[in-house]
């Protein structure tokens, strides 16, 4: 089982994972910048340290594009709002209705939100976010079927999450993945890749050379549909 410890330099936070590997390799990962080295079982520490050290200014190039990745600007859930829904764009509708809040797609272009006048933007933002929920969910069923088939694999649980650093999550033992509610706003192809990313961990726990051989032999278009992802606005975080 590996183990994680970090690295500081300056303000910057590495996380160090110790695996059954033979090479170090340094990722920063969107949406946030998360910063991962991983390294063999028993590299020494300084060593792993002066390895992050000497590429500082790759990682500051990958934040700093991160940094600049355009994000959405704060929701007020009012009319004429741009929302995204599986990669195409929205307008909202505010409709002022007492009983049952609700939303619904209408036509390609237009999202209804029926809520009573007095409703807060707290409220506003949870139905909004309860909605893309479902939406999700009701999408995933089919594309982990047919990704476990595909790649002869059994995910025995799976749940929709918000996470602020990972578009998705597997645990190895208990079988089990999850998946960004954020997903449920990027292009249909973006959330598969996701998919297969997760449930590929189940035949291979790290991001090794095995893994990305996989990946490539599984889905052969998936660093297009990762840089589509990670090109695509990311929510406001206040």
């Amino acid at each position: 089982m590996s183990t994680k410890e970090a690295i500081h330099i300056g303000s910057i936070e590495v996380d160090v994972v110790r695996k059954d590997i033979k090479n170090m390799h340094l990722a920063v990962y969107p949406p946030n910048g998360r910063i991962r080295l991983s390294v063999p079982e028993k590299t020494d520490h300084d060593v792993a340290r002066l390895f992050a050290i000497s590429k500082l200014g790759w990682i500051k190039k990958q934040a700093k594009k991160l940094k600049e990745q355009p994000r959405e600007t704060p929701r007020q859930y009012v009319s004429g709002e741009s929302h995204f829904y599986m990669g195409n764009r929205y307008l909202l509708e505010v409709v002022d209705r007492y009983g049952k809040h609700e939303i619904h797609i209408q036509g390609n272009k237009k999202l209804i939100m029926y809520v009573s006048p007095e409703t807060t933007i707290e409220n506003r933002h949870r139905l909004m976010r309860e909605w893309y929920r479902v939406k999700l969910k009701e999408l995933l069923p089919d594309l982990i079927d047919k990704w476990e088939s595909r790649i002869g694999v059994v995910c025995k649980e799976w749940g929709v999450r918000y996470m602020r650093t990972k578009w998705g999550t597997c645990n190895t033992e208990a079988k089990r993945i999850w998946i960004n509610l954020e997903l449920a706003k990027k292009p249909k192809e973006c959330i598969e890749y996701i998919v297969v990313h997760e449930l590929l961990h189940l035949l291979e726990r790290n991001h090794s050379d095995r893994y990305v051989r996989l990946l490539d032999k599984y889905m052969s278009k998936w660093r297009l549909y990762r840089d589509e992802l990670n090109a695509l606005p990311i929510t406001h975080v206040g």
